[in-house]
């Protein structure tokens, strides 16, 4: 072999490894970026549907409900109460259009309004009332009559009654709500619209599904919840409800979050073990954090059973406000006075329909003048 052909076979030789590390080098490239890459969709028949997951994952995240403000909800409440659908309304402007008030006129209006849940005391108050200004004028001048109606009105729903609704705690802490009530009374549906409410106002909110005995309670709790951004903690169905207020509690504090609404089962207040239960609940989130607000939810159509429920939750777990739900044109809007006497505890928040922003501050002069509208 020439020195020349020894010097060609050596620079095939460097070529051919040169070429062999190439395609290592390359092989190992490839298959690195298929372990890399997310996995490729299935193609799909012709007419077929892509799967579930798919779905979710290429759909975009839906946006949150914009809850609309407390103070527009009130605009409600005169369609909602006005004299062509709630008798209690008709009875009271039945007054203004009579053309005499004689003795039966009276009696007719008391029967009236004791059938309206406002009460024998109540009635007799705002009767007297009334005889004792219209005496000198008749109903001669409609609108002096009405103007001595709505002021009366507005004394027994007494606007002197602290309305406020606690939901700061101290020291910058949590602010604790707890909501009771019976079976079928909306409480549920109250919370998941007061944490709408909250929302709207600014507030950061975690709810506890401490409901643990109903198995959709937790569910339709947290499907309030997500429609405006709040978290909901939850325990295993039948747990232990302390435990799980507990732990909303926690979590609650741990996130910096400026209200706690916490659901309890809907306990019928002929249940001993059930009501003790519910006093359990608090004493337990008491060892956190102190519980700034006990609201009982009513059903405003249930008149006397729903002041009995009243007064066994009062003696059970110190109830601050009143949430009077379904006070739309079924109710008979007396209950009001009712239930604030019944428990010297101030009517908070009520329920104006099934709409989701449907729940508004109380407001005794707007809820008087909307008894008091005709249309």
């Amino acid at each position: 072999m020439t020195a020349v052909d020894y010097i060609f076979w050596l620079i095939l030789a460097g070529v051919v490894a040169a070429l062999a590390v190439a395609a290592v080098v390359i092989v190992r490239s490839n298959r690195q970026a298929e372990l890399e890459a997310p996995p490729a969709a299935p193609e799909l028949a012709p007419g077929a549907e892509p799967a579930p997951e798919a779905e979710e994952a290429a759909a975009e995240p839906s946006a949150l409900d914009v809850p609309e403000a407390a103070g527009s909800r009130m605009a409600r409440l005169r369609r909602r109460l006005s004299a062509s659908t709630n008798p209690f309304a008709r009875g009271l402007l039945g007054l203004l259009s009579a053309d005499k008030l004689d003795a039966e006129a009276w009696e007719d209006l008391e029967a009236t309004l004791i059938t309206a849940d406002l009460g024998v005391g109540p009635t007799t108050e705002l009767i007297d009332a009334l005889r004792a200004e219209l005496a000198i004028d008749g109903v001669a001048d409609p609108a002096r009559a009405r103007e001595v109606l709505r002021t009366e009105l507005v004394k027994l729903v007494d606007p002197s009654l602290d309305r406020t609704l606690r939901v700061a705690g101290a020291d910058g802490q949590p602010g604790v709500v707890l909501v009771v009530g019976v079976n079928g009374t909306g409480k549920t549906t109250t919370i998941g619209k007061l944490a709408r409410v909250l929302v709207a106002e600014g507030n950061s909110v975690v709810l506890g599904a401490a409901d643990t005995f109903r198995a959709a309670a937790a569910d339709q709790l947290e499907t309030w919840g997500s429609r405006v951004g709040v978290p909901t903690v939850r325990g295993p169905e039948g747990g232990d409800p302390a435990s799980v207020a507990f732990d909303t509690v926690t979590r609650g504090v741990e996130d910096g979050t400026d209200v706690i609404v916490i659901d309890t089962a809907g306990r019928l207040h002929t249940k001993t073990g059930l009501m003790d239960e519910l006093g359990k609940i608090k004493r337990v989130v008491e060892r956190k954090l102190p519980v700034t607000e006990v609201l009982l939810v009513i059903d405003a159509t249930t008149g006397q059973n729903g002041l009995t429920q009243a007064r066994v939750f009062g003696e059970v777990v110190d109830v601050t406000g009143i949430v009077l739900s379904k006070l739309d044109g079924s109710a008979k809007g007396g209950i009001v006075v009712q239930v604030q006497r019944e428990l010297g505890v101030p009517v908070k928040l009520i329920g104006l329909g099934e709409g989701a922003d449907d729940l508004a501050p109380f407001e005794p002069e707007a809820f008087v003048d909307a008894l008091l509208s005709e249309n």
